[in-house]
């Protein structure tokens, strides 16, 4: 039986789809709100519940000269505002132990980002404080091993976690959805998420280049995660992606979301009856 982990109103792994989504990282506040009053809207028109995401930093870029958040004061007062305007539980990843708890001050849901799953500290600080730990599955990790930092949070007090699959490393600079991670997730017995925006991000190219995701394989990845048995689904938007200040080429436009979400929430209707 898998285990139900409640975030705000949301029963997350129970039998409703649920949506994580916001901007890649936090940007001027008239993104953010925009943002977040169109997920309002598309919440409450399809009946779905909304876990807004943004990061207050991005340790990972690959040159220093792009833009890498407000930084954790900046970026978690942010989310306080937009979570006391709109309702929405707040999800941010972090990126180091003494990160945890002040954004965990503010936020539902504390972000293990994919390349840092297996930091033992990390998970530990964030196991600590109580909240929601989303840990996403490493490139490098085969799926049936992210056991191994599941068990870390287990063991550190907290058995509040949910498990994000976000594509696997297949070859240079590309990654690839194995619907077999879905079943290996499944079975550890938390709440999966299926990340669809980072999966078509093409490493080695900027996010700011076109050609540095593939917006195209959006709808198909999306239709075959629900179709596998994901609890929720993981899109990141923005009002204008084209001048998003990260993943550029992949977040979907936020606009755009409601009729991209409809086929899933069908698929997934039928996907419960089973």
């Amino acid at each position: 039986m898998k285990k139900t982990i409640k975030v705000g109103n949301i029963e997350c792994g129970a039998k409703d789809l649920f949506l994580i989504s916001g901007p890649c990282v936090i940007e001027e506040e008239s993104i953010m709100m925009k943002t977040a009053e169109m997920l309002k809207e598309v919440s409450e028109r399809l009946k779905i519940k909304v876990i807004y995401k943004s990061s207050f930093q991005k340790d990972n870029r690959s040159s220093l000269k792009y833009y890498d958040g407000p930084g954790l004061s900046k970026g978690v007062a942010m989310l306080a505002k937009v979570k006391e305007q709109f309702g929405f539980p707040v999800l941010t990843d972090i990126h180091y132990p003494d990160q945890a708890a002040a954004a965990a001050e503010v936020v539902d849901v504390l972000q293990i980002p994919a390349y840092l799953c297996m930091q033992s500290t990390l998970l530990v600080a964030a196991a600590k404080t109580g909240k929601v730990v989303n840990i996403k599955h490493g490139q490098f990790l085969a799926p049936d091993n992210m056991k191994h930092p599941l068990q870390k949070c287990i063991e550190s007090g907290n058995d509040k976690v949910i498990l994000t699959e976000r594509g696997y490393t297949f070859g240079y600079n590309d990654l690839i959805v194995d619907p077999r991670s879905f079943y290996h997730l499944n079975n550890l017995g938390y709440p999966v998420v299926f990340d669809v925006t980072h999966c078509v991000r093409k490493y080695g190219i900027p996010s700011s280049d076109a050609k540095g995701g593939a917006r195209e394989f959006l709808p198909v990845l999306s239709r075959a995660g629900v179709a596998s048995g994901v609890d929720g689904v993981f899109i990141e938007t923005h009002p204008e992606p084209e001048k998003a200040l990260c993943d550029a080429a992949s977040q979907l436009c936020v606009y755009d979301l409601e009729e991209f979400l409809k086929p899933l929430l069908e698929i997934h209707n039928v996907v419960r009856k089973y």
